[in-house]
C-alpha cells in the first residue's frame, strides 16, 4: 500500500473481463527482465557464535501502464561488519511512495545505516541507537533538498548482533523468520504492519486529528461513519487511509513512515517498533521484503517457497516472480518488488560465556520521543517469543573485508 496520490491511487482494483484477458496475454511477463536487479549469492561469517549468514537480494521495477518511465521506488541496503565488527551486519528494505518516493527511499537507505554505523553507543544500547537513527534520518530528510511533504518511505531493517536480531520497522513492509518445529517449518512475523487496521495505531492517529476513511468513504460512495474495515488480508483493495480534517490528502494507508511531513501533523511518525529475537538452531532463515511481495502472498507462503530452494538467489527469483504474476492477475499493474533472504548456517546451541537478561516478550523502543507521541509497546504485547538481550557484545579478532550494497 502507500499514498493515495502515489503508487496506490488506482481507484478500480477489481479486474474486469477485458483486463483479465489482457493479463493472460501477458502485458509485462516476469520473464521480461527490464528493471530487474539481482545479486549473486554472498555470505558472511559471524565468529562470535561460529555461524554463517548466506544471503541474496532482488529488486524488480513495478509495471505501471500509465507511467512506463516511472522509477523503481524500492531500494535496499546490505552492510556487513558495521563499525568494523565482524559480528554486526545490517539488512534493510525501503519502499518509497509519492512523487519523490524514489529519492526518499534512496536517501533513507544510505543515511540510516550511516548514522547507525557512526553511533558509538550502538553495541552498548542497540535499542536506543536504532530509535535515534530513525529519528535523526527523518530529521535529515526533512532538512534535505528532497520535498517530503507528500512523499516518504517505509523501512524494514534487521540488525544482526552476534546471535541476536534487532528488527526495526516503520510502515507496512515486513520481516519474517522461518522456524523449524518438528517436521514443519513455520513463518513467524518479526514485524507487524503499521496501518489503520490495527486498533492501537488507529487510536493513536485519531488523537492527532486524522480522519480514517477508505477512498470510497471519502468520495461519498460508502458511509463514513462506519469505522470498521475488517482485516487487512480481506479488505486490502480499498483500505482505510489517513486524511487531514478538511482536505483530500495525504491518503496514506500506513501510520508510520520516514518523511511525509504533511502526514506527520495527523500522527504519521518515524518512530520504529523494535523486536528482538535471539537465534537458535531452529531458526533457518529470515526474509526482509517490501509489501510488493506480501500484498498477495502470506508470510507462510513466502517461507514455504523459500524453503524449497537451497540457494537464496533462486528463492528470491521464485518469490518475486510469483508476486509479480499475482499482481497482474488481480490488478492492472504491479508494485515494485524487493526481497532479501538470509539463510542461517551452522548455528549451534553452544553459547559463549556472556551474561544474558531474559525477558518474556520482545522489547520495544521506549525513548522520550516515543513516549511523547503516546506510542504503546504493541509489537511487544503481540510477541510470544522469549528474547535475550546481551549485556555485552563479544568482540572477535577475525576481521575480513566488510561489504556494502546500498
Amino acid at each position: 500500500m502507500g499514498c493515495a496520490h502515489g503508487k496506490c491511487c488506482n481507484r478500480d482494483s477489481s479486474t474486469s473481463d477485458e483486463d483479465a484477458g489482457h493479463h493472460q496475454r501477458g502485458i509485462r511477463p516476469y520473464k521480461n527482465k527490464d528493471g530487474l536487479t539481482q545479486r549473486s549469492l554472498e555470505l558472511v561469517h559471524v565468529p562470535s557464535h561460529n555461524f554463517t549468514l548466506q544471503y541474496s537480494s532482488l529488486t524488480q521495477h513495478g509495471y505501471y501502464p500509465d507511467t512506463t518511465d516511472r522509477e523503481n521506488q524500492d531500494s535496499f541496503c546490505i552492510k556487513t561488519q558495521i563499525q568494523g565488527n565482524p559480528n554486526v551486519h545490517f539488512f534493510g528494505v525501503f519502499d518509497g511512495h509519492g512523487q519523490y518516493g524514489a529519492q526518499c527511499s534512496n536517501f533513507v537507505k544510505d543515511k540510516l545505516v550511516e548514522i547507525l554505523s557512526s553511533d558509538p553507543t550502538l553495541l552498548d544500547d542497540p535499542l536506543k541507537a536504532y530509535n535515534s537513527a530513525f529519528l535523526a534520518t527523518n530529521s535529515e530528510l526533512r532538512d534535505s533538498e528532497i520535498d517530503d511533504a507528500l512523499s516518504g518511505t517505509t523501512a524494514i531493517t534487521v540488525l544482526v548482533v552476534g546471535d541476536t536480531l534487532y528488527v526495526a520497522n516503520v510502515g507496512d513492509s515486513r520481516a519474517v523468520i522461518a522456524v523449524k518445529d518438528g517436521d514443519r517449518i513455520l513463518a513467524e512475523d518479526l514485524s507487524v504492519d503499521q496501518t489503520p487496521f490495527r486498533k492501537d495505531e488507529y487510536d493513536r492517529v485519531k488523537l492527532f486529528g486524522a480522519r480514517v476513511l477508505s477512498v470510497d468513504q471519502v468520495e461519498g460512495l460508502k458511509d463514513p461513519d462506519i469505522q470498521h474495515w475488517g482485516d487487512e488480508e480481506s479488505h486490502g483493495g480499498d483500505p482505510p487511509r489517513l486524511w487531514v480534517p478538511n482536505g483530500m490528502y495525504p491518503g496514506t494507508a500506513f501510520t508510520r513512515s520516514v518523511g511525509d511531513s504533511t502526514a506527520e501533523n495527523i500522527g504519521v511518525i518515524a518512530v520504529p517498533e523494535i523486536s528482538i529475537v535471539r537465534l537458535t538452531p531452529s531458526h533457518l532463515f529470515f526474509v526482509v521484503a517490501s509489501d510488493g511481495v506480501f500484498e498477495f502472498l502470506s508470510s507462510q507462503t513466502v517461507v514455504n517457497m523459500a524453503t524449497a530452494y537451497k540457494d537464496p538467489s533462486d528463492a528470491c527469483t521464485a518469490i518475486a516472480g510469483d508476486s509479480y504474476k499475482r499482481w497482474l492477475e488481480l490488478e492492472n499493474r504491479t508494485d515494485d518488488i524487493t526481497i532479501i533472504i538470509v539463510q542461517i548456517k551452522g548455528l549451534s546451541d553452544t553459547l559463549p560465556n556472556w551474561r544474558f537478561h531474559e525477558s518474556k516478550r520482545c522489547h520495544c523502543s521506549t525513548t522520550d520521543a516515543s513516549e511523547a507521541f503516546g506510542i504503546g509497546c504493541g509489537l511487544a504485547e503481540r510477541s510470544k517469543q522469549k528474547s535475550f538481550l546481551a549485556y555485552k557484545i563479544l568482540m572477535a579478532n577475525d576481521f575480513s573485508a566488510p561489504r556494502t550494497s546500498c
